[in-house]
């Protein structure tokens, strides 16, 4: 019975896509509107989205125009133990809804203000729920706290791997040695000697990292995009990301008008500093008005997109990828056990090989050839990158659109229809287990944020536990030993009839 046992846990391992996954994976493609529903989608075929916490640590100790946090977000005191609480509780129920492999973001205020071992714990508690966590940071930490959140008290590692965000943009004020800066160059020995941090991690410990740069973009910076593309290009970041502002959080560090800044605009400066054209067509997550996405290799100073939409054999073999791979985990699994899951995959469909070879030749000759890729490799200038334009949308707009989604009504004025169709297709994510349900990250930040930080301000206050009861009877709600049930009290009764 036990060899029996052992034999159907090694085959459901090593299976291609896990029958949760798979699930979850079709469940996704369901839910997506008619208009998401294309070839190139990612969603549904390949990935069910990325995830973010909430409510967990709201505290930030910048100050930044525009903020996206709600106003009472610094008003509220980091807890260690309410943050791995909460993150638990959220896990839990995504890894129940969402299947057992999601990309989630370890999100709120400033990671770096959590205490390193409570920092670590909650990384622990994500991926003990099959989660690949991401840390998102200002990036505005020392080396040792580095050290102190990847390795335990003995000096073991509690981690292989580690990602983390680091958010740097001259809209940023109260970074050490850069406290108001005018300019993205002035910030360009931060963003190194951050990205170099992972370097030494590596060297002295072994730590291998992923590495995201995320900026803010409004009309102030928006000339600087192409700048900060190329110089960031030779720093050892993996993801470039960039988000047009908008009006969402706190309207008192609104400084500018976002609307002038389209995803478009910001492409073409993206295009500018890589010196190239980046085509992003060919594969798309969520609503091409909310996301646009590239990944390819870098050889030199050679940018080499993954696939071609112009080309129809890549997009032959993307197809392939997605019908039959669509949903394989590839990182982060052991190498033993991905290799027999390729082998299973590659056996069951003998003929994706060519394709797939092909693609992979394709890829190599437009990055410079072998014998570029291998010059590249030698001189430390080769590796995968990928570029990011995300959109959020106003907070006036969300609000009056996810209202009648709750209510099952379509909304009649274009804006409206549009934001329904942007939210329906949201590749982002956050979980709200005590609802049972899911929201987009915009319905978060615009409609939940500033609800969930007043019954925060009540559980958790800085400046002493009368101030706390105060607010607590103000917004109906009474402080207890977790903050997350309360909070949803207080949402539950703010939230719109259905």
């Amino acid at each position: 019975m036990k060899i029996t046992n052992a034999l159907r846990a090694f085959e459901l391992t090593t299976r291609p896509i896990h029958p949760e996954s798979r699930a979850a994976l079709d469940k996704r493609w369901n839910e997506l509107p008619p208009h998401a529903q294309t070839d190139n989608q990612l969603l549904g075929r390949s990935a069910v989205g990325c995830e973010g916490t909430h409510g967990v640590f709201p505290k930030c100790d910048l100050t930044c125009s525009p903020c996206y946090h709600a106003a009472d977000a610094n008003k509220v005191r980091i807890d260690g133990n309410h943050t791995v609480d909460g993150v638990t509780e959220q896990m839990e129920y995504l890894r129940r809804i969402r299947g057992p492999r999601a990309h989630a973001q370890l999100i709120g205020g400033e990671v770096s203000l959590l205490p390193a071992a409570d920092h670590a714990a909650a990384l622990t508690a994500m991926r003990a729920h099959g989660r690949e966590p991401m840390s998102m940071t200002h990036g505005d930490f020392d080396y040792q706290y580095l050290l102190d959140v990847v390795l335990d008290d003995t000096g073991r590692r509690r981690f292989n791997k580690v990602s983390f965000a680091a958010h740097f943009d001259s809209l940023m004020r109260g970074r050490r040695g850069a406290v108001r800066p005018h300019t993205e160059a002035e910030l360009n020995p931060f963003r190194e000697k951050f990205a170099r941090m992972f370097v030494d991690l590596k060297r002295d410990h072994g730590v291998t990292s992923y590495l995201a740069h995320n900026m803010t973009v409004t009309p102030s910076n928006v000339a600087q995009v192409g700048s900060v593309t190329r110089d960031v290009l030779e720093m050892p970041y993996d993801m470039m990301s960039f988000q047009p502002a908008a009006f969402i959080g706190d309207d008192r560090r609104w400084k500018e008008d976002f609307d002038a800044v389209t995803v478009d605009a910001v492409w073409e400066r993206i295009e500018e500093g890589a010196g190239q054209k980046l085509p992003w067509q060919a594969a798309q997550f969520g609503d091409p008005r909310c996301n646009r996405t590239t990944v390819g290799l870098r050889a030199g100073g050679v940018f080499a997109p993954l696939l071609d939409p112009d080309e129809p054999k890549d997009i032959a073999a993307r197809d392939r990828f997605l019908n039959h791979f669509g949903g394989m985990v590839f990182g982060d699994v052991p190498a033993h056990i991905l290799t027999v899951k390729i082998i299973r995959a590659l056996g069951a469909h003998p003929g994706d090989i060519p394709p797939l070879l092909g693609l992979v030749h394709r890829v190599l000759g437009r990055a410079g050839g072998v014998r570029g890729v291998l010059r590249a490799a030698r001189a430390g200038r080769l590796g995968f990158k990928t570029f990011v334009v995300h959109s959020f949308m106003d907070a006036s707009d969300v609000a009056p659109a996810w209202e009648l989604m709750q209510r099952g009504v379509v909304g009649t004025d274009a804006k409206t229809i549009e934001t329904q169709e942007r939210l329906g297709s949201c590749m982002y994510a956050m979980s709200h287990p005590g609802d049972d349900r899911l929201v987009p990250a915009c319905v978060q930040h615009s409609v939940l944020d500033p609800i969930e930080n007043i019954g925060l301000r009540a559980l958790l206050p800085i400046i002493g536990t009368a101030t706390g009861t105060a607010l607590g009877a103000e917004a109906g709600i009474v402080a207890r030993p977790s903050g997350l049930t309360a909070v949803r009290q207080t949402q539950a009764r703010q939230r719109p009839a259905q």
